[in-house]
């Protein structure tokens, strides 16, 4: 062994009265490993919750929508799709129609009167239906696919609107729209009651199943999922309000949108999830942006967390470093058994901050224990992603940070005269 390491060792974790390590070694090592430990959850937290609803964001509708301006009904042409679908890097594109509603619900009680909500059905093919309703855990009944037949258009509620309806799957839901033509005049002078009540699309359906997404505002209370040609059948025969693109890689989905929309052309749009949501993409971006204070403040009281313990190495360690200069060994010597004790005790708190760190992470992904309110934070526990590279990261952080200030304590210990330090 170096011998400069061996004394480094035998300074910093000595047998002293029966308790090793000596208290404030293990003081600095418990320091250390919080810190670390600190960073490691924070990194894991912020990453696994923006990555979690992130993820929420990207399933819950398509990567890219293919629409008309100013959101014009159009007639589905077969050549379209097949050119949306042949772009390189495209999984699939189909057709979908969106029209608007208000859907009244059960009967309250009297003092609460009748429940009504706005609601936009989006009418899908029936393959997309069922990787929608296979996504949220939701099996298709014998009922639900016969409704059809019965004049009625089966529905998929999302469990905030369900609730609100005071709604269950197999109740019937009244729904009012506009008419085939999407648009209807309210106060014109020649509107009255009998023509604003005959521009309605008044249509019964029946609540097939309920889904949850952790989603409220503008997902489970607004968006009700149905069959495209049984919208079409009813309101829009042959039309449809476009395409929705899925990508077989999320990070390219602004440069497939490009070429998409260079192909389509006008009246032609793309319109990419990250534009549909960005407030709530930026507001997660806000979310990483305050991580690097964090690692700076929690790296910075790690850092005086080493100078302090070396320090007081030294001034415990005066007379051991009067001897050993008195023994003949120079300057840059003692002060390279300071740099190596910092160096062990550095590794030993980075090493159990991040095992600590992984265990506790580990424990969470399992249990669950910390709960969030699932309406504020779209998720009903606190995420925590291991990511190794994290692992690595914080622990060269903190040891070069470590290493870098420990040349000031060290620098103090090789600058001690013999004779000033034996008679200390």
């Amino acid at each position: 062994m170096n011998p400069m390491l061996y004394i480094a060792k035998r300074f910093a974790f000595r047998e002293r009265n029966g308790s090793k390590p000596a208290f404030i070694v293990l003081a600095s090592v418990t320091g250390i490993a919080v810190g670390t430990a600190a960073l490691i959850l924070t990194l894991s937290i912020v990453k696994g919750f923006a990555t979690s609803v992130e993820n929420k964001l990207i399933s819950f509708t398509s990567h890219i929508q293919v629409r008309q301006t100013d959101k014009q009904y159009f007639t589905g042409s077969r050549y379209d799709q097949r050119l949306l679908a042949d772009t390189p890097g495209v999984v699939s594109a189909s057709p979908f129609l969106e029209k608007n509603f208000m859907l009244q619900g059960r009967k309250r009680t009297p003092e609460e009167g009748l429940a009504v909500r706005p609601a936009v059905i989006k009418g899908v093919t029936e393959n997309e239906k069922m990787l929608f309703l296979e996504r949220y855990g939701i099996r298709e009944t014998q009922i639900a696919r016969n409704i059809e037949n019965k004049d009625m258009l089966s529905l998929y509620l999302g469990k905030s609107m369900a609730e609100k309806l005071g709604v269950k799957p197999g109740d019937k839901v009244l729904l009012a729209g506009l008419d085939k033509t999407g648009t209807m005049e309210i106060g014109g002078k020649n509107q009255d009651i009998v023509g604003l009540l005959s521009s309605l699309d008044l249509e019964t359906g029946l609540v097939s199943g309920i889904y949850e997404s952790g989603l409220q505002d503008g997902f489970d209370d607004t968006v009700v999922l149905g069959s495209i040609e049984a919208l079409q059948r009813r309101f829009n025969p042959g039309m449809i309000s476009g395409y929705d693109i899925e990508v077989q890689d999320a990070r390219i989905i602004g440069s497939i949108a490009q070429e998409l929309s260079e192909k389509l052309e006008f009246p032609f749009y793309t319109y990419t999830v990250f534009e549909r949501y960005a407030n709530l993409f930026e507001w997660l971006k806000l979310q990483k942006n305050i991580t690097p204070l964090l690692i700076i403040t929690i790296t910075i009281v790690a850092v005086f967390n080493i100078i302090s313990t070396l320090l007081v190495l030294v001034i415990e360690k005066t007379r051991e470093i009067g001897m050993l200069a008195a023994l003949g060994l120079e300057p840059r010597q003692i002060s390279r058994i300071f740099l190596s004790q910092s160096l062990l005790i550095a590794l030993a708190g980075i090493s159990s901050g991040a095992v600590f760190a992984l265990l506790l992470t580990l424990f969470e992904q399992r249990f669950h224990l910390i709960r969030l309110p699932e309406k504020s934070y779209f998720i009903s526990y606190v995420p925590l992603m291991i990511d190794p590279f994290d692992y690595l990261m914080v622990g060269l952080a903190v040891l070069v940070l470590t290493m870098l200030f420990a040349f000031i304590p060290a620098r103090i210990a090789s600058s001690l005269k013999p004779g000033t330090a034996l008679t200390t």
